[in-house]
């Protein structure tokens, strides 16, 4: 009888100090701000992104958030936030090393670590010796912390078809240069796999002497500095410096100089396993795949995933700003993400849904593109299929979410108008359709690997984000407020807006407010909707409600 009694006082101790242990993390962390107010707070996790656009921080971070974890991250003011404003990496170490005793995971971006952001990666005057200095830090941290769950995530260099695309976020020759460049190591690398024709060499040339030696030379040598630096994290993986590491080949095309790096890469990171390192098409949606995997990894989760896609090419479509098959970078994405495709819908925690063309083409958002492919609203030959695809995926009860990529930079209109028409826009458990179509299909599988273990409520909310940004801004008012922005007599408002910032964020919150009421159902929180211009430019927005 005594020892019982002896028992029970030792368990109560116990319990009470498990209470107050979490209790104490609550109070440090913000536990309510995690999840559902009351709810406790299933893990800690620290994240670096590689900048604080919303997309990549804040509406990243939610996903998880909405599932009760606290995600610990720097402040904005030390990290990248804008094309010339590079994250601060002494102060971000700093931060790193002084958050990593008190969390379940780390994930970051090499990318922020080592030249300050995605953009500075692209435009640095770093020297190798400062960056392989930077890279080497992360030896320290495993050496400090050797039970780390430590998951990273870099890119290889876009390759801009011309200046136009590219902005302001390579340099300044590129806008004159930039269609030199890139047809130029197109041709290049399809002269290292034995395919060039001779009217072909004669163009190759053509296009390197219409570029000046010198910005030619810098344009590469930047982009040997980060291909070794690429190598580097790469053995660390090999050496358990990282749990996980995964490379994204950043805007690129079937042949460029991406491309040309990727196959280096692959060849270099041979014998390294899947469940180790992973290279593939893509970036801005990397910082939700691997929190997916952090998250599946922590909870010893491994979720199946079912892919169907639209009728036509499918999953043998190469869209824009890729040099891979979607049905490629998907599966490669669910593995990134912690999860398994299986063949059976009926046994899947996710079911995808792929909206593409029917003939594989990638059209832009905002208008006719060289495909011819207006996003006008109106009914494309497979449009009313992927509608079937989807009501019948949410009647047998599955667990769907749509991947929209028949357009880059935003929704497909007529699939939305008709879902919506349908009742179906809030019987979905994940969606996604903004910028280029691997972004698109990443981030609705690192939410769709998760949502079964969200609240209806909490799918609801994030859906709300998706169509708020995918569909009405990025399908609709971007471009009509883009189209009267260039009606001003100035260059480069779009992406530097300037004195005309506060006019144009007015137009803005006008436009957006219209399109929810007309589109979404009625939700208080939305008759309070903000939207500003974080990156005081077009393309990304920051909504509050």
């Amino acid at each position: 009888m005594m020892m019982k009694r002896i028992m029970g006082v030792l368990l109560l101790l116990m319990l009470l100090a498990m209470a107050a242990t979490a209790a104490a993390a609550g109070q440090e962390t913000g536990t309510a701000a995690a999840g559902t107010a009351g709810t406790a707070v299933r893990g800690k996790l620290l994240f670096i992104p590689h900048d604080n656009r919303p997309i990549s921080k804040d509406e990243t971070a939610e996903v998880v958030q909405k599932l009760g974890y606290d995600v610990v991250m720097p402040p904005d003011e030390i990290l990248s936030s804008g094309v010339d404003r590079f994250g601060q990496v002494d102060k971000l170490w700093d931060w790193m090393n002084s958050h990593l005793n008190n969390v379940d995971a780390a994930m970051v971006s090499t990318d922020a670590m080592i030249y300050g952001g995605l953009v500075p990666s692209r435009n640095h005057e770093l020297s190798k010796d400062e960056l392989m200095q930077r890279v080497q830090r992360f030896e320290a941290v495993r050496k400090a912390h050797p039970s780390l769950k430590l998951y990273g995530f870099g890119s290889l260099m876009r390759t801009p078809h011309d200046g136009a695309s590219a902005g302001s976020e390579e340099p300044a020759y590129y806008q004159q240069y930039g269609a030199d460049i890139f047809q130029a190591t197109a041709l290049l690398d399809k002269q290292e796999l034995g395919k060039l024709t001779p009217a072909e060499q004669q163009a190759l040339q053509q296009h390197q002497s219409a570029i000046p030696a010198k910005d030619w030379q810098d344009w590469m040598n930047r982009r040997e500095k980060n291909l070794a630096v690429s190598k580097t994290l790469i053995d660390q993986v090999r050496h358990g410096v990282f749990s996980y590491f995964v490379i994204g080949k950043d805007d690129n095309a079937p042949l460029s100089q991406t491309h040309r790096e990727g196959r280096a890469l692959e060849a270099y990171a041979k014998g390294v396993p899947e469940t180790q390192f992973q290279l593939l098409a893509g970036i801005d949606e990397f910082g939700l795949l691997l929190l997916s995997r952090v998250v599946n990894d922590h909870e010893r989760q491994i979720p199946f995933v079912y892919v169907a896609y639209n009728s036509g090419v499918g999953a043998d479509t190469v869209p824009g700003y890729s040099d891979t098959r979607i049905g490629s970078t998907i599966r490669s994405s669910i593995l990134v993400a912690g999860g398994l495709p299986v063949m059976d819908p009926a046994k899947a925690d996710f079911v995808l849904l792929v909206n593409t063309n029917q003939d594989g083409k990638t059209a832009d958002s905002n208008g006719a593109t060289q495909t011819g492919i207006a996003n006008n609203g109106v009914d494309r030959v497979n449009t009313q299929h992927i509608v079937r695809m989807v009501n019948d995926a949410v009647a047998a009860g599955y667990p769907v979410g749509i991947a929209d990529i028949a357009f880059s930079n935003g929704s497909d209109n007529a699939l939305m108008n008709r879902l919506r028409d349908a009742g179906l826009l809030y019987k979905i458990r994940a969606y996604a359709g903004w910028n280029t179509a691997t972004n698109s299909t990443g981030f609705v599988i690192g939410t769709g690997l998760l949502a079964n273990r969200m609240s209806g409520d909490a799918c609801d909310s994030l859906l709300t984000r998706r169509y708020l940004e995918d569909w009405g801004y990025q399908s609709n008012v971007r471009g009509r407020v883009g189209e009267s922005i260039y009606r001003f007599r100035e260059e480069g408002i779009y992406s530097n807006l300037g004195r005309y910032e506060s006019g144009v964020v007015y137009r803005i919150n006008s436009l957006m407010r219209q399109f929810a009421q007309a589109n979404l159902p009625p939700y208080q929180e939305l008759d309070n909707l903000k939207v500003s211009l974080p990156w005081h430019r077009m393309f990304e927005a920051r909504f509050s409600y």
